[in-house]
């Protein structure tokens, strides 16, 4: 038990489950109006999401769950906002529903539950950078007072993702019917 207690709480999962434990508190300032509020849960969430993974490293403590925790925390993180942002009508509904429906496929695809490492796509791995572009777009311009980039240009945004997340999603189920692709 004290193995499994120290792999599970180390400093670098302490940084992920912050973003995680904050989540909730940004959709709920990007609902309110709560500009400062948003972009201090926005800002934050980008720094411990670069810094989680060097941190584990230079520690010396990865492991599949910390992988895991990470990328359900950034889509977590990234959904809320996006579905706070689809109901105020700046992106399509479409697009969270899509972030939680690829992580849901990575993680099965990858059996990350059987405790293996996440299978990474190239694809993915840029849709997963680029989700937080609208959310950081939308709160940097809020918090300045600034009127560009405008909805719209967000709006394009969101509709590029849901084709290039529904084009990994797809790359992802045609590679799991190739077996001599699959590790």
């Amino acid at each position: 038990m004290a193995v499994l207690t120290s792999t599970l709480w180390t400093w670098s999962n302490a940084l992920t489950a912050s973003r995680l434990i904050a989540a909730p508190f940004f959709f709920c300032a990007l609902m309110g109006g709560a500009t400062g509020l948003a972009a201090l849960l926005f800002w934050g969430a980008v720094v411990t999401d670069m810094a989680d993974g060097r941190v584990a490293r230079a520690r010396g403590e990865t492991s599949a769950f910390g992988g895991l925790l990470d990328h359900a925390t950034d889509a977590s993180f990234v959904s809320l906002g996006l579905a706070a942002l689809a109901m105020q009508g700046v992106v399509s509904i479409a697009l969270p529903i899509l972030v939680v429906a690829a992580f849901l496929q990575y993680m099965l695809d990858s059996k990350s539950l059987a405790g293996r490492e996440l299978r990474a796509s190239i694809l993915g791995r840029w849709n997963g950078i680029f989700y937080f572009v609208p959310l950081g777009a939308v709160v940097t311009r809020d918090l300045l007072g600034l009127t560009w980039p405008s909805d719209g240009l967000i709006e394009l945004l969101g509709f590029v993702l849901v084709v290039s997340t529904a084009i990994s999603m797809l790359d992802r189920a045609w590679a799991f019917f190739r077996p001599a692709e699959r590790s």
